[in-house]
């Protein structure tokens, strides 16, 4: 059941490859001519960059790397990062960022190319269609936005049997067409492929650009390992997926090879007549399926990086009280939608999309191969004389996709890297903000009861009731409680200072959860421990302590203190003004604290507090 709902979610990008792949290597601006010769080189192209990127190199070797069950290039980079020392860690910190970044790139062409592909099959039925693949497009990915925040549960359930149905669908189309011409099976021979470089020379890194459209949904495997564990995956990927692609991969060539001068469009044309439009629908749903699937891994991505430090507060939505990870993030929703159908509009065609394809993915590849080098080499402690050649195998197919893809920067493959580049500026100004407000703060810091006994008690008066005070740090008074102090000059009978702290690793045990401090009989501490996959709950921790605590605090009265504070950008040694400036931006336009703890609203105390950046 698991390799089932694995199908759905794990193999929709890769899965949807077929519709393009081959077409754009024969039949569009960049094709060679579909020869003897030609197709058997993209074949055997094809077919041994699925096994060595994605059998050997993904499934064998890389999903190993998981951070306590969860993978991902930016659980790679923390699980590399906690087993570095010194300036490394600044290294692996930009490498791991900036592929995340890349991933944004990735996420926003998928979308757009997936549906159009798939609507463009209507063009094969009748050309009357031509005009309104655009609009119908928009309209399918305006709805597929739109939706989001309905949340994926009960669509989810129908993601699996529909790309087994889709996966089966591909296997039998092309395995009619092998039938048809059973010679396309020698391209299995590797031999092919170097005859295929040898006759078109350079231009042969131009289709092998192409060809890598066939693994681009590489780094998805990788980034689901926490949500199917590696055992699922291999097997949909084993017994379902490789075949089913295999097998309409080779049938396109098939079709290629026996009727010459007649094909535009091989994929659609594997069809017989009388099943083209229920293969436009299930191609539709398919790439319906692999879009969901890019998006909620950006909503995924985004969440993982606030946690971590890398990206302002985002208002997050968890659409399931079951499953954590389904989640609604309303800001990335938007600016994916707008970004996907503004990139329809520009390129029209699917085939003009695919020259922006691939560049930000193989980019991330090379990325990963490098980080899972450190992977073997520090963690799992593998000697120099296996991690060396594994790397230089893994670099070999890396740096010729890359180079390949490179190829297609001026055509389209700048708007992926542009992408990508401005969310890394995000993140490192983001990070180094919040580095200079730490280092603020800890030259400020003074523990509660220190700071009270210097304050004295006549220089307050003591109010009834509780007050929860959330603060940043386990350690030093906190802002808020200083601010209140110095104007309203009162102090609640009963005090807890609340801190959730985000650990280096996903998830943290229940059992390890909380941390309760008494500092005096009135001033409880509290510390809150949750690892980057979890959202911290102080109202459910709060609830935990008086049950196991005993400290009786009254839920529906207490009164929470947050402070917010207003920056003013200025030039610092580590944050030059104009990044002073972003970063005062990004934090103004962050979501509010209240909403992502999702504490009662009219019990909330906001104290604001003046900083200079």
């Amino acid at each position: 059941m698991l390799s089932l709902a694995a199908l759905g979610v794990v193999y929709g990008d890769i899965g949807t490859s077929p519709l393009y792949a081959i077409r754009e290597c024969f039949f569009s601006e960049y094709g060679v001519a579909p020869t003897e010769t030609n197709v058997l080189g993209v074949l055997s192209l094809v077919t041994w960059s699925l096994i060595l990127v994605i059998s050997v190199k993904y499934l064998a070797f890389v999903l190993r790397a998981d951070y306590d069950g969860e993978g991902g290039i930016l659980a790679l980079m923390e699980l590399v990062k906690r087993h570095s020392k010194g300036d490394g860690r600044r290294w692996i910190m930009g490498l791991g960022l900036f592929g995340a970044a890349l991933l944004y790139g990735d996420g926003a062409i998928t979308p757009a190319i997936s549906v159009l592909s798939a609507i463009e099959g209507l063009e094969v039925a009748t050309p009357a269609f031509k005009p309104y693949i655009v609009p119908i497009t928009i309209t399918i990915l305006a709805g597929l936005f739109l939706v989001q925040k309905l949340g994926t549960a009960s669509v989810g359930r129908m993601f699996g049997p529909v790309m087994l149905v889709w996966f089966a669908s591909l296997g039998l189309v092309g395995a009619h067409g092998v039938v048809g011409n059973p010679a396309v099976l020698a391209a299995v021979n590797p031999w092919h492929a170097f005859e295929f470089f040898a006759g078109n020379g350079a231009h042969a890194l131009v289709i092998l650009g192409i060809v890598f459209l066939v693994v681009t949904g590489g780094e998805a495997l990788y980034a689901d390992v926490g949500h199917f564990g590696t055992a699922p995956i291999r097997l949909g990927w084993y017994t379902v997926a490789l075949p089913g692609l295999l097998l309409n991969y080779y049938g396109q060539g098939a079709l290629i090879l026996g009727e010459p001068g007649e094909v535009s469009n091989p994929f659609y044309q594997l069809f017989p007549d009388w099943a083209l439009y229920p293969a436009v629908l299930l191609a539709t749903l398919a790439t319906i399926i692999a879009s969901q699937a890019i998006i909620s891994g950006a909503f995924s991505l985004t969440f993982q990086g606030f946690q971590l430090g890398y990206l302002p507060r985002v208002q997050v939505v968890h659409t399931s009280r079951h499953h954590h990870g389904q989640i609604y993030v309303p800001s990335v929703n938007w600016l994916m939608l707008l970004a996907t159908v503004g990139l329809v509009l520009s390129f029209q065609r699917s085939g003009n999309l695919a020259a922006a394809y691939g560049i930000a993915i193989s980019a991330t590849m090379l990325i990963t191969t490098a980080l899972f080098h450190l992977a073997m080499r520090r963690v799992f402690g593998w000697p120099l004389a296996i991690a060396l050649p594994l790397t230089m195998v893994f670099l070999a197919f890396d740096l010729a996709y890359f180079s390949a893809n490179v190829i297609k920067f001026a055509d389209g493959g700048w708007v992926p890297v542009l992408i990508a580049a401005l969310i890394y500026l995000v993140m490192t100004t983001w990070r180094r903000g919040q580095a200079t407000e730490k280092r603020q703060m800890r030259n400020r810091r003074k523990p509660v009861r220190e700071y009270l006994a210097e304050l004295g008690s006549a220089a307050y008066r003591r109010v009834p009731g509780q007050a929860v005070y959330l603060a940043r740090n386990e350690q030093g008074t906190p802002f808020p409680l200083i601010q209140n102090l110095e104007h309203n000059r009162a102090l609640h009978r009963e005090i807890v200072l609340y801190t959730a702290k985000l650990l280096r690793k996903p998830r943290v045990p229940p059992d390890q959860r909380l941390k309760v401090e008494q500092l005096r009989d009135d001033i409880t501490r509290i510390v809150a421990y949750y690892g980057f996959m979890e959202t911290p709950h102080p109202v459910d921790d709060l609830a935990r302590a008086n049950r196991d605590h005993g400290l009786g605090i009254d839920l529906d009265q207490v009164t929470y203190f947050l402070g917010e504070e207003s920056r003013l950008p200025v030039a610092t040694p580590g944050l030059p003004k104009w990044r002073a400036w972003l970063y005062v931006y990004l934090a103004r336009n962050a979501g509010q604290a209240s909403m992502y703890f999702e504490l009662p609203v009219k019990q909330v105390y906001e104290i604001g507090t003046r900083m200079r950046i």
